[in-house]
């Protein structure tokens, strides 16, 4: 079995967030993570290759810095790194992004794709179904558990109070859920040899039926309109009241605001 993983290097939102002058993100000035979805997808491979011998390769698209991610999912027990980085290819939103990845894995074998389900810093969860869409796979989105029949894969996808079990022929794509499962820890020794490892660049010249029209910021249909850095709240109104009072006033801002 061979498994195709999605990763994306997102920002840690923790140290704060940077914004170019035209609104995409700056990231090559913010400290970043591997994206949690992503993460729990990963696992889910690890998983996979752990119990049914199968080789898994990690692909990100970004900038240089990106292969940090890769390494980071050597590290884990990934086989594989391909990190997809052109300048023509930035500031690419989910369209443009789903069909720069789906270029890149045109050129790889594969019977599962794996994605996560959203990024955190932009929430579309576009971009694997797209993927789909572009190399016409089926798609089953939400997966809080994986499991493996012959020739088809069988998932419980989340919806609502319940979930659902969906099978479906490979190849198909997954999109998993943080809440799979808890990510594995990286090892000393894997540590050491995932920055052993090779790490396969690909650029635009190595993306298979994609047409230039359709990559980067040129070839996205969403613009950014405005983009801003979390607002910090205010410091509030203070007031000293009796118990009574207190009461009063409290309900009054409820009703107010319409809460009550």
């Amino acid at each position: 079995m061979k498994i195709i993983v999605c990763i994306k290097q997102v920002p840690d939102t923790k140290g704060g967030v940077k914004f170019n002058p035209d609104g995409t993100l700056n990231r090559a000035a913010m400290l970043t993570i591997m994206n949690p979805d992503d993460k729990a997808g990963l696992e889910a491979a690890l998983r996979l290759k752990d119990q049914y011998g199968a080789e898994v390769t990690v692909i990100t698209m970004g900038l240089p810095k990106a292969e940090e991610v890769l390494r980071e999912a050597l590290a884990m027990g990934a086989d594989k790194g391909i990190l997809v980085t052109d300048r023509v290819l930035g500031g690419a939103d989910t369209w443009a992004t789903s069909s720069t990845l789906a270029g890149a894995i045109r050129n790889l074998d594969y019977d599962l794709i794996i994605t996560g389900r959203q990024a955190i810093d932009g929430d579309t969860a576009q971009v694997g179904p797209q993927i789909s869409e572009h190399l016409n796979i089926p798609v089953i989105s939400y997966a809080q558990k994986i499991e493996i029949d012959g020739d088809s894969v069988i998932v419980e996808r989340q919806y609502d109070d319940r979930y659902h079990v969906v099978k479906a022929k490979m190849p198909c794509l997954i999109t998993a859920l943080a809440e799979l499962n808890a990510p594995r820890y990286m090892t000393p020794g894997g540590i050491f040899d995932a920055f052993k490892a090779d790490i396969t660049v690909w650029g635009r010249a190595n993306l298979v039926d994609v047409e230039d029209s359709n990559l980067g910021l040129k070839g996205s249909p969403t613009q950014i309109a405005k983009a801003s850095d979390k607002v910090r709240k205010g410091t509030g109104e203070k007031v000293n009241l009796d118990a009574d009072a207190s009461v009063e006033y409290i309900v009054g801002k409820l009703k107010e605001k319409h809460v009550i």
